[in-house]
């Protein structure tokens, strides 16, 4: 074989060898991302034809159901009983518009294999089940309600879940949307609809936004302090009206423009309690920038979220970036400034308190069902970080407790239940301010005891305005909710 012969036969080897593995990478690799893609017209109106396994609540409930069509018995409805109840957990399956939510994450499991796909034909041939598989989840319906009727019509998000396990209890976004309206005929309208809306009922306030956390955020700027020794609750501070800021002309006052004590001093203890600005400025300068953002990403800011929906990254500033910018580190340490956070890792950084220091995964799906009714997979509760040490946790609970029993948290407070908290009101570039609650609650310290701990938002104040606070606007929602659980 001549040279020129032998360079033809390399080409045509080469690329052979480059066709078969991109065809490998895209039906091997990437093949499942292609055939769930909301591009693919045909896959999805296949998909969601076919028969879909039921998603119930932990109480069961059913929140998603597929019946066979009037229109043609082989195909499938899909239809979601309990309207905008669950639409942000739950999502929707469209032709249209694909599939979100929970209908989204877990649709390898929800749909059915009874096709002609190479997988459906093998699993049957295999003896496999083909059959669609349910999701039983861990949210209860009656809390979920609960909370939906609380939070009213004002924007806003409430998560709630078992601080011990990480098991969603409950999770409202409001404004939301009835999913059934996008499988409809009318689907193409009511999508045009719901997403031309201001309100933005499409998104998912839980889990797919951020806001400035305000005074909640004290809670780790506490936990930051004392995980550092760099304060007990007994250190005491200077009460002034205001807190002069290192080489600025700007000054951090506490709410309504007074002290907190006595104008000479106040304990850690108390400031705590009273929610002031002052005190956990100056704390956080103590404590410095880089050592207060480790407590922040132990806490989970500035890290992704392990969980059945998507999450937004909360954000608290890089290492070195306020170290030398001692203003910027009294600003942060009290929430305000660049910092964002998602309620549902608010809820998370309360149930950290409530279960010694550890942050546990947070998980919506408790176990997948058969068509017979076994169980074929359970969620096991897992560890993600450790936020603090048990002894900060325990100092910091007693604290939080405090706040409910005398301080800007007492509209939380539940009879005959210990409830642990903190409030906080984020001022806002040209809006109202966020009010939040954040906290846990127990019947008694036995870890057999029901616990649940909580995150409530509420954006530009609700129905309250200017003159909404965490403690008048977002503590008796969470009093209800958590009322609700104690029930």
């Amino acid at each position: 074989m001549n040279v020129s012969l032998r360079r033809a036969a390399y080409a045509m080897l080469f690329g052979f060898v480059i066709l078969v593995g991109a065809v490998t990478y895209i039906q091997v690799v990437r093949g499942a991302e292609y055939k769930n893609d909301t591009r693919n017209a045909r896959v999805v109106a296949t998909r969601t034809g076919r028969e879909r396994g039921p998603i119930v609540t932990q109480d069961e409930v059913v929140l998603a159901a597929s019946t066979p069509s009037p229109i043609d018995p082989k195909l499938y409805v899909r239809s979601y009983p309990e309207g905008d109840l669950y639409a942000h957990t739950v999502g929707y399956t469209s032709v249209l518009f694909g599939s979100t939510g929970l209908e989204a994450a877990w649709s390898q499991d929800l749909v059915s294999d009874r096709d002609a796909t190479v997988s459906g034909v093998l699993n049957g041939l295999l003896g496999g089940d083909t059959r669609p598989r349910g999701l039983r989840l861990t949210l209860d319906h009656d809390l979920q309600r609960t909370a939906e009727e609380a939070l009213g019509d004002q924007k806003g998000a409430i998560v709630a879940l078992d601080p011990r396990t990480g098991a969603i209890l409950a999770m409202v976004s409001y404004p939301s949307f009835d999913p059934n309206t996008l499988t409809g005929p009318n689907a193409g309208n009511a999508g045009v609809a719901l997403e031309d809306d201001s309100g933005e009922p499409l998104r998912n306030r839980a889990t797919d936004e951020t806001y400035s956390p305000g005074s909640v955020f004290k809670v780790i700027t506490t936990a930051s302090g004392l995980d550092f020794g760099v304060v007990s609750p007994s250190s005491e501070f200077d009460d002034p009206i205001e807190l002069e800021l290192p080489d600025s002309d700007a000054t951090i006052s506490n709410y309504n423009d007074e002290v907190c004590n006595d104008g000479k001093s106040i304990t850690l203890a108390v400031a705590f309690v009273r929610s002031c600005n002052t005190v956990f400025a100056q704390l956080g300068m103590d404590i410095g920038g880089d050592d207060l953002g480790i407590t922040a990403e132990s806490f989970g800011f500035n890290r992704t979220i392990p969980f059945d929906l998507p999450v937004l990254v909360s954000f608290f500033p890089g290492q070195g970036s306020i170290e030398n910018n001692p203003s910027a580190t009294a600003q942060s340490a009290i929430g305000q400034r660049d910092i964002q956070t998602t309620p549902l890792l608010m809820a998370m950084s309360a149930a950290a308190v409530a279960n010694g220091g550890n942050a546990m995964v947070p998980y919506l799906v408790g176990d997948v069902f058969t068509s017979d009714g076994s169980i074929e997979f359970e969620t096991e509760p897992s560890i993600w970080r450790r936020a603090m040490s048990p002894a900060t946790a325990s100092v910091l609970s007693e604290m939080m407790e405090q706040v409910v029993i005398s301080g800007t948290g007492k509209k939380a407070a539940v009879p005959g239940v210990r409830i642990a908290g903190k409030t906080g009101t984020a001022q806002v570039t040209d809006k109202s301010p966020h009010a939040w609650f954040i906290g846990f609650g127990a019947v008694g310290a036995d870890e057999d005891e029901p616990s649940i701990a909580i995150a409530v938002v509420v954006e530009s104040g609700g129905n309250f305005g200017e003159s909404a606070t965490g403690g008048s606007v977002a503590a008796p929602i969470a009093q209800k909710v958590l009322a609700k659980f104690f029930e």
